[in-house]
Parts: C-alpha cells; structure tokens; sequence
C-alpha cells in the first residue's frame, strides 16, 4: 500500500510539472527592427486623424537606397510587416480619394522621386504577397535632404489645409500630401 502511495505521489508531481510547463511562455527577444506608431492629430486633445504602425530599421553603416532598398522595386515602407495606415475619416492621398480604413503603405523609391502606394491588401509581411489589384491609390512623393537619422522614421508636418506624412532614413525625406476630409 505505502509503495503505491508513493508511486501515485510521484505520478502526480509528475502531471503537476508537466501541466505546469505546458503553460509556460516563450517569450521572443526585441526585434532588431522594432515596430513603432505615430499618430497625426489635429490638436494635442483631439481623436487621431491617422495612425501608422511600421518597423524602424536601422542604417547600421550601409548604404541604404539604391543598395538596400534598391531604386525602381517596390518596398515595404519599414521592416518586416508592411506599414500598415489607418485613416480615420476619408482623406485624398496625393489626387486620390481615399475611404476611412486600414491600408498597407509601399513605395517605389526612385533617385528624385518616389511612387507611394496604399493597398487594402493588409495584414501581410514584407512585399511578397504585393498584387498591384489591390491598390486603392498612388502619388508621387518627392525625395530632398535633410539631417542623417540612423533609423527609419515616419512623421507628420501639419500645413494647415493638408498635412505631409513624412518618411525620412538616412539623409533622404519623402513626403507624401494627405488632405483629410470632413
């Protein structure tokens, strides 16, 4: 009796540990290229009017555009998942109007000036599931120099009427024109 007690005892410290294990987490380590978010508001109190979600790469020595990221293919404005927008009201993205919603943002970077594009193709990782049917719209956003910025950022320049979303790496600045609407 006592010898099944005690193998009964080990049979459930047993099961104990194992169950005990089984809930036990995995936890991942930070990314090399963590996400971000940035919003644009109108003012400091006001509901966002945008949201961007993107991964911030770093430079870490190399040449980026035209290496990298090479001119004339499409890319995924960041690293690992695509950009991924959230437009909270309609807005016109460059010439193109554009429905309240969630859109993946990729680019066509160019020496001058590159394509920017929004997609409803969303949750996706990287370009790979990129099909140019599911653009919703695209402008042209221009390319100029500014302060070196070692990892890849994306902001908001508020004009007014309108507002820039500006995605700057490096020395290059591409701005893309957003007007929100009412």
């Amino acid at each position: 009796m006592k010898r099944i007690n005690i193998t009964l005892g080990i049979a459930c410290i047993s099961a104990f540990l194992s169950m005990t294990n089984m809930n036990a987490q995995d936890f991942r380590d930070l990314d090399a290229s963590p996400h971000d978010i940035v919003y644009f508001r109108t003012n400091k109190i006001s509901p966002p009017k945008i949201k961007v979600l993107y991964g911030r790469p770093k430079k870490n020595g190399r040449e980026i555009f035209g290496n990298v990221i090479p001119f004339g293919r499409i890319w995924r404005v960041g690293a690992n998942e695509a950009t991924e927008v959230v437009f909270y009201n309609d807005v016109v993205f460059g010439e193109d109007e554009v429905k309240a919603g969630t859109y993946v943002l990729y680019a066509i970077p160019g020496q001058n000036e590159w394509t920017l594009i929004l997609s409803s193709n969303t949750d996706v990782w990287g370009t790979y599931e990129y099909e140019a049917k599911y653009d919703v719209a695209r402008t042209k956003g221009k390319v100029s120099k500014a302060e070196f910025l070692e990892a890849f950022s994306i902001g908001f320049k508020d004009k007014g009427k309108h507002v820039n979303m500006v995605l700057a790496w490096d020395t290059t600045r591409v701005t893309a024109p957003i007007k929100i609407l009412l």
